[in-house]
């Protein structure tokens, strides 16, 4: 059974809350070169606007939106040129349902009443942490994560190789003789080749660093000493491999273009933390219910243990 500590429970209730949060995509653009401007650009649309009416009560832009929050993962995969209209059914229905079950009633219900006050909290933690927490991660913030990433940042060798694949060690034989004949080595990968992925690109694969390929073939690869250097055939379980290096090089660090929005994350789910840490700064909470409390006491234990363990190791 998994284990549940607070640290990953916060992380979840992050996740829950992150569609609220803004994106870094002008800062990725800051770097990069102006776009070119988009006739088919909408121009913005005021919350209050009214898009449509059912009976007497209106559907406003607001409306389309808070519904975009909530069906967020439903609208990920249609084209966005869909998701208005989709949004705009999805609340006719709410609103016909909704007139239903007032008549019937249902609003007047105990029940009710407590699953009203819970979607109110639910709104306003929503509004709290997309206004008071993420709205004031900066980018100032974010290029600060990726320099200390930079700072930190181990490069490693990788190297940009060619192979030629075939089944049997006869084959292999035979084209290394060719090869040492002065045949082209990206004619016959395009020939001869089994590697769908790259045959067709005359054996190419790109750059790649060490853990990435099978063992026998990253050995023999990384032993190439100098660009153009081939190797003998090389057996691993997909067949026999004759290598050719093409480039060495130390890794770089991606720009910040690439690591922007996942930097985002980590700066967001720092600040989120200190905030809900000063915000239960003082306040008392009393968890009634026995199991619960044996629940939540065990995974913060869970949580504690391991950060014990790290400063005893400093």
């Amino acid at each position: 059974m998994m284990k549940f500590s607070s640290r990953l429970m916060r992380t979840l209730c992050l996740a829950a809350l992150i569609g609220a949060a803004p994106t870094l995509g002008a800062f990725a653009q800051d770097a990069a070169a102006p776009a070119a401007p988009t006739a088919e650009a909408p121009a913005p649309v005021a919350p209050e606007t009214v898009v449509a009416k059912v009976g007497d009560d209106e559907i406003t832009e607001a409306d389309l939106n808070f519904a975009a929050e909530d069906l967020a993962q439903d609208i990920a995969q249609m084209p966005a040129s869909e998701r208005r209209a989709f949004l705009l059914r999805v609340l006719i229905d709410m609103k016909v349902m909704a007139g239903a079950a007032k008549t019937a009633g249902m609003d007047q219900t105990p029940l009710f009443a407590q699953r009203l006050e819970y979607l109110k909290d639910r709104a306003l933690r929503r509004a709290y942490f997309a206004d008071a927490i993420a709205a004031g991660v900066t980018e100032e913030q974010v290029r600060a994560e990726y320099d200390k990433y930079v700072a930190q940042f181990q490069p490693q060798e990788e190297i940009h190789a060619a192979h030629i694949l075939v089944e049997t060690k006869e084959e292999a034989d035979a084209i290394e003789t060719e090869l040492k004949g002065g045949a082209d080595f990206a004619t016959i990968a395009k020939e001869k080749s089994i590697d769908p992925g790259s045959g067709a690109n005359g054996g190419d694969l790109g750059f790649f660093s060490k853990g990435m390929m099978v063992p026998e073939f990253e050995t023999a690869a990384f032993a190439l000493a100098n660009p153009g250097d081939i190797s003998a055939p090389v057996q691993s379980q997909f067949g026999f491999h004759i290598i050719k290096l093409e480039e060495k090089r130390e890794s770089q660090p991606p720009a910040f273009e690439q690591v922007a929005p996942q930097l985002q994350q980590q700066v967001l789910m720092r600040v989120f933390n200190e905030k809900v840490a000063e915000l239960m700064n003082g306040v008392t909470v009393d968890v009634t219910d026995p199991e619960l409390k044996a629940a939540m006491d065990a995974q913060d234990a869970a949580a504690a243990a391991p950060a014990e363990g790290e400063a005893a190791q400093q």
